[in-house]
């Protein structure tokens, strides 16, 4: 059964349609206003893991994280289990470790405390809980590694801690059952408790702090959604006002945005007037003006005026969902650097095995005495000091922390593989409306042909635009109502490509578009030559206007180059990007345009299909080649780029085929991401010879190559020391970029 509801007074419910009793607004069927979305999970190291509930990784142990981002810091219950296993692991490793130490050095005093024959007992007591309580999820782990034989770092600290623990217990329980081999000058069994719990606490101090620090790859994202409000004053079609949550906002409702609120969804200004500050989309500090017909942007802050904006897209529609949902894939995907990390990966544990079994061979056989007890501690010291997850981590936290800090400057990037090939980038394929000029052009001249006036040029190709998205038909809508001409409909309405627009208005077919559109109707254009290389010569972009078969008239309109344009394109140039200028436009404002810029390359009236050829025809050459622009046109050579650059400002389906948005579609945001890229592989490759190296350096050092020479013997709990502080070093290098400058005039 239906039930009916006022959007002002949701209290009420009614069983059939009619009037709120309280405000008099029509019901309105109650229905879902927000879409429930299961939270999946996936791994940090290796994204391809993906599960609806959470758990380990079946590859690395690793617990699975949220895919989606959520507004807030909700609980790490990950982060909370860890620390309060690591809080008593610490409490009890202390006086552990004072006592196996004491025993060692002065075992007198200890004696008078601890009676010896209790002494085992007491180490025992205290080491349980810690083992088998607090290191109990990486006996799980390892154990599940080891059932599907995927072998990680929890399998090589399961069996080492395992190792000591066992070997410790079985001395405590049975000393006499063991060979001289493995006894002390005294005698005595060497017991290892100590040493696992040790363990067990320093690898957990190390699981809190990567897990910290792995929560703070996703602060540039929530920091964002934090902004955006949770309720928007709904104004209704009665005049009521009320404030409603943002998730049961629709299309088409109107909003009043109040001084000092965040707007609450994307839309447009319908009254009033105000400033914006879009600093946390766009990076730039400076408010901007508002009035009535520009867009607005949800999670932007409204100034000290107020305005009504009606709302155009909501929920996961919004630039807001789409900037966290590009975020969320990008530091997901995989850079093809990581290659080499998983190729080392998929062979280091097994070898790592193979190592510290060949550690306890040898110095069983050649070790001093008591050999046995010195060969159990080069293997569990192999074991726990090779740990694999600084290797595994050094290539997605620098893609995390970098597609991150890159949103906070406007620079959406959406794969990582996009972010590496970046900064290899050699050639810039540019195209002109939208990218290199404001995308906001006006009408600045209309030349009547064939006896028909102007205003009826004008109100036939305002009929031929309406509902297109592209600048030039804003602009001729714009003109339109500037002289209160109001345009009749369009019927049997087809785009073409590259070229125009066609349908019937007023009963006759009618053509707007360039010169290859009308000549493919059979229309010779050349009727308009001298008029349209005048207007073309002085940087405009013409458009001919056919009705019933003949040329109407045409329409100049202008579109500004932006400002940071020519700056932009000299700092590439300095770089040694190659830059290449592709337009629809006929050539002679195409001149004009690339005259202004110092562009020398470049290509005029392509379409869609060519400026994809060009793209190729580069790529054939060895280039590396990005493309930036803003229209539907261009989708098609953003898709073939190495690197595809779309205008935060255009069109949906360009930002749809292209890897890397620039939220404000200001071409200067290319250097930041050039520099954005740069930097994230120099901290990748910094953190891949901090992985290499460490594991090169430390596995000798515990299997004992330096105790011929200098007498050291590394122990187990300073390869666990070291092996947490290598994954946390890791990701603190990467956490580095949070402060990378990206901004030189800054």
């Amino acid at each position: 059964m239906t039930v009916y509801t006022c959007p002002m007074h949701p209290d009420v419910r009614e069983e059939s349609p009619g009037a709120c009793p309280a405000c008099g607004c029509a019901l309105e069927p109650v229905t879902a206003t927000r879409r429930e979305t299961a939270t999946r999970y996936t791994c940090p190291m290796h994204p391809e893991v993906v599960r609806d509930e959470p758990g380990d990784c079946p590859i690395c142990g690793m617990a699975l994280e949220p895919m989606a981002v959520q507004a807030g810091e909700p609980p790490n219950t990950e982060l909370i289990d860890m620390s309060r296993r690591f809080y008593v692991a610490a409490a009890l490793s202390v006086p552990l470790l004072a006592i196996a130490m004491g025993s060692m050095v002065a075992h007198g005093i200890v004696d008078a405390v601890i009676p010896r024959a209790a002494n085992g007992w007491v180490q025992l007591a205290l080491a349980s809980p810690v083992v088998l309580w607090a290191g109990w999820p990486f006996f799980q782990r390892g154990w599940a590694s080891i059932m599907r034989w995927k072998l990680n770092m929890f399998t090589l600290i399961a069996i080492g801690v395992g190792a000591a623990y066992l070997f410790s217990l079985a001395a405590a329980l049975a000393p006499d059952a063991f060979p001289p081999s493995f006894r002390m000058a005294d005698g005595m069994v060497e017991l290892y408790f100590e040493a696992a719990a040790v363990i067990v606490t320093l690898v957990l101090l190390g699981q809190v702090l990567e897990i910290r620090a792995r929560a703070r790859t996703s602060s540039a994202v929530r920091a964002l959604l934090d902004l955006a409000p949770r309720t928007a004053r709904l104004i209704h079609e009665c005049g009521a006002e009320m404030d409603r949550p943002v998730e049961s906002l629709k299309r088409g409702d109107r909003l009043r945005i109040r001084p000092g609120e965040a707007i609450p969804v994307d839309g447009v200004v319908e009254e009033g007037s105000s400033s914006v500050d879009e600093s946390m989309i766009t990076g730039e500090p400076a408010p901007v003006s508002k009035v009535p017909g520009d867009k607005v942007t949800g999670a932007t802050v409204n100034g000290a005026g107020g305005f009504v904006m009606v709302a155009e897209k909501v929920g996961d529609d919004t630039l807001l969902a789409r900037i966290v949902r590009m975020v969320s894939d990008a530091q997901r995907s995989r850079a093809p650097i990581q290659r080499i990390a998983d190729t080392v990966a998929g062979w280091f544990v097994p070898a790592v095995v193979g190592i510290a079994i060949l550690a306890f061979a040898v110095w069983a056989a050649v070790g001093p005495p008591p050999a046995l007890a010195h060969a159990l501690l080069a293997a569990v010291a192999v074991l726990i000091i090779a740990c694999p997850c600084a290797l595994g981590l050094a290539t997605p936290m620098s893609i995390m922390v970098g597609t991150g800090r890159g949103a906070r400057e406007g620079v959406l990037i959406r794969s990582a593989e996009a972010l590496e090939t970046l900064e290899k980038v050699d050639t810039l394929v540019v195209d002109k409306t939208g990218t290199l000029t404001e995308g906001k052009p006006r009408v600045t001249k209309i030349v009547a042909l064939g006896g028909v006036g102007e205003d009826d040029v004008l109100r036939t190709a305002a009929a031929l635009e309406r509902g297109s998205e592209h600048p030039l038909a804003a602009a001729i809508a714009a003109a339109a109502r500037e002289r209160g001409i109001e345009p009749p409909p369009a019927e049997d309405f087809t785009t073409v490509t590259g070229k125009g627009v066609r349908a019937r208005v007023g009963g006759k077919p009618a053509l707007l578009g360039n010169a290859a559109l009308l000549r493919d109707a059979g229309i010779d254009p050349r009727a308009a030559d001298e008029s349209g290389d005048a207007l073309r010569a002085g940087g405009a972009t013409v458009m001919m206007l056919a009705i019933d078969g003949a040329l109407a008239g045409l329409i100049a309109v202008e579109d500004p180059i932006k400002k940071t344009t020519e700056a932009a394109l000299r700092s590439l140039r300095e770089d040694g990007v190659r830059i290449v200028m592709l337009t629809g436009d006929n050539r002679r404002t195409a001149e004009a345009v690339a005259a202004r810029l110092g562009i020398d390359e470049f290509q005029a009236e392509v379409l869609p299909e060519q400026k994809g050829e060009m793209v190729a025809r580069l790529q054939k050459e060895g280039r590396i080649v990005a493309m930036a622009g803003d229209g539907i046109n261009d989708a098609p050579a953003l898709a073939r780029a190495h690197v595809g650059i779309a205008m935060g400002t255009g069109t949906d389906v360009a930002m749809e085929s292209a890897a890397v948005t620039l939220v404000k579609g200001d071409l200067s945001a290319i250097a930041r991401a050039r520099t954005l890229s740069r930097a994230v592989m120099r901290n990748i490759r910094q953190n891949l010879v901090f992985a290499f190296g460490y594991n090169a350096l430390g596995i000798p050092v515990a299997a004992g190559v330096l105790y011929p020479v200098f007498g050291l013997l590394l122990s187990p709990m300073i390869a666990a020391a070291a092996m947490s502080l290598s994954s946390i070093s890791v990701i603190g290098n990467a956490l580095r970029l949070t402060r990378l400058e990206l901004r030189p005039d800054r």
